[in-house]
């Protein structure tokens, strides 16, 4: 090969090698895609949602200690989050924030109340409808609990159909992975149409739903 022509190569791999970098630097320390896998945030998202999540807007975590670096802010109550599921630090859910540390948790006949106070939740949805289940005590009534410090208490939009912290506990902040920003890609999976014929059946791709913010 000519000196040319090895420097034609050596150019292709350094803008590789630099696009590269860029990428692993963007999708560790400032935005990363999820898929949605399950309905336990319906009608907000949906099974087959793509989403794009903010990592940096609460600050970064550093290994083996407590606290965030470079925060920005901090979640709040309503704010849609990514975090380790405590019970399995490899798996990621998403949920959204309904106390924050401090607050009074309370749950009366599906009603939340924080702080003694009911809240109005627009986004929520009742899969089983308003009927109360004695065998799911701490789905559809929960004793007062406070939030500890550091902690966060998330649930589900799909309040029938989601395992959050009415069963498991609290989310420690340090656990947090980022904000949800908005879906950027949506495909309907019920026909069992895989990622290489997406793209033959346009009809399952939920355009109405690509752009969508979250919150």
């Amino acid at each position: 090969m000519s000196p040319k022509g090895k420097g034609k190569v050596r150019e292709y791999v350094e803008a590789f090698a630099v696009a590269l970098l860029i990428a692993l630097v963007v999708r560790t320390l400032v935005i990363q895609a999820f898929k949605i896998p399950s309905s336990s945030m319906e009608n907000t998202l949906l099974i087959g949602d793509h989403i794009f999540v903010n990592k940096f807007i609460y600050g970064y975590h550093v290994p083996l200690t407590k606290g965030r670096i470079l925060q920005f802010s901090s979640p709040k109550r309503g704010d849609i989050i990514v975090f380790e599921f405590p019970e399995d630090k490899s798996k990621d859910f998403i949920k959204r924030v309904v106390g924050i540390p401090g607050d009074t948790m309370e749950i009366r006949q599906k009603q939340v109340y924080v702080n003694g106070q009911p809240i109005s939740e627009k986004y929520t949805r009742f899969a089983d409808g308003m009927t109360i289940d004695g065998f799911v005590r701490t789905r559809d009534n929960l004793p007062p609990v406070k939030v500890p410090p550091g902690k966060l208490f998330v649930m589900g939009d799909n309040r029938d159909r989601s395992y959050d912290s009415r069963f498991w506990g609290f989310v420690d902040m340090d656990a947090v992975v980022g904000k949800a920003l908005f879906i950027y890609f949506s495909v309907d999976w019920n026909r069992g149409i895989g990622w290489s014929e997406v793209w033959r059946y346009p009809e399952l791709v939920r355009w109405n739903r690509i752009g969508q913010l979250l919150d």
